[in-house]
């Protein structure tokens, strides 16, 4: 479905014709452009839009299906953007991602949205606050999406820093409270920044043509050169973004050894422990097996203290045993 459809010139809203061919021709005339915005468009609804502005079909078809990497796309006669901007929900720990889709035309705009995980319409209306930005035409659009989406990507890295802190004091806690639940928490942690990872690392190379960093966007048709550095400012911050998901996808790799390194300690510990009673329980089982065995000719059979006598050789050998497993630390 079309969510918003504008005519802009000189960067401000104005009234256009409701038909797509006569506001584009409009727009051309009159130096300006058009923005059409649509949600999750089925194939009968976006074929009007594909036939005004000549949209190239397997542009269309990506558009259409979604699911779509990042990626920058040049046709004859429109440049083709993906972005995957992210939401982060704090209450279950997940990260899912949307799709937002630019078509770039010399005097068009035409976005395309798959999920909920959008900005467009914050964009929409901070560009139409300043009016000075949104006059250098459809260039302009494609920068302040970028701009947004990867600032949120910035957003969302904080908060998955708080919550790996939380996680990191969780699996160094004393108490080791929790630690039954705390591996399937840190995998996913991990699976949550794989999820993020795919949004916003393959999107570093259309960000570096866009940039035009190394000379790698010379020649981008639809682009005005003087957003280079506009574009730069973007591609920068995300390289920070994606070096702060690296670090954090590092640190939780090490938080899960050292919580792997700390169950085997405690298991260790915990079979010393079993070692070191079974240890203790079989002298007095030894002794009294040996006891059992119902000899006519064993040796302190007839004596008067020999009861008392094994009880006591007993327990002086268990205190014996108990005293060095508990000084080794076994107990």
């Amino acid at each position: 479905m079309i969510v918003d459809c504008g005519i802009y010139r000189d960067g401000r809203r104005a009234e256009g014709p409701e038909d797509l061919s006569d506001a584009l021709a409009e727009a051309r005339d009159s130096g300006g452009f058009v923005w059409i915005g649509l949600y999750e468009p089925t194939e009968d609804e976006f074929e009007h839009v594909t036939a005004e502005f000549g949209l190239h079909p397997l542009a269309v078809e990506d558009a259409l299906n979604a699911h779509q990497r990042p990626k920058l796309e040049v046709y004859h006669d429109s440049l083709f953007q993906v972005f995957k901007p992210v939401v982060y929900e704090p209450e279950g720990d997940t990260v899912s991602s949307g799709e937002i889709m630019v078509f770039l035309g010399d005097a068009f705009v035409v976005t395309v949205r798959h999920g909920e995980g959008s900005p467009l319409g914050a964009v929409r209306r901070r560009l139409e606050d300043e009016p000075e930005i949104l006059a250098k035409g459809p260039t302009a659009v494609l920068y302040a999406i970028a701009d947004a989406v990867v600032d949120h990507y910035l957003e969302v890295v904080t908060e998955l820093g708080t919550d790996l802190e939380e996680l990191e004091a969780e699996v160094f806690s004393p108490t080791g409270d929790g630690s039954r639940h705390t591996a399937s928490r840190i995998y996913g942690f991990k699976r949550q920044l794989l999820e993020f990872r795919r949004a916003c690392v393959p999107l570093v190379p259309p960000m570096t043509r866009l940039a035009d960093t190394g000379g790698l966007g010379s020649g981008l048709p639809f682009v005005n050169a003087k957003a280079r550095p506009f574009f730069r400012d973007v591609s920068d911050h995300l390289t920070r973004v994606n070096e702060s998901v690296e670090g954090l996808d590092r640190l939780v790799t090490d938080i899960l050894s050292a919580h792997l390194a700390q169950m085997s300690v405690r298991q260790n510990d915990d079979m010393r422990k079993i070692s070191a009673w079974a240890a203790m329980a079989a002298v007095p089982t030894m002794i009294a097996g040996i006891y059992g065995m119902n000899f006519d000719h064993m040796p302190e059979l007839h004596w008067l203290w020999s009861y008392p006598a094994v009880i006591a050789l007993m327990a002086a050998l268990e205190a014996v045993l108990y005293r060095l497993f508990k000084r080794r630390g076994w107990l």
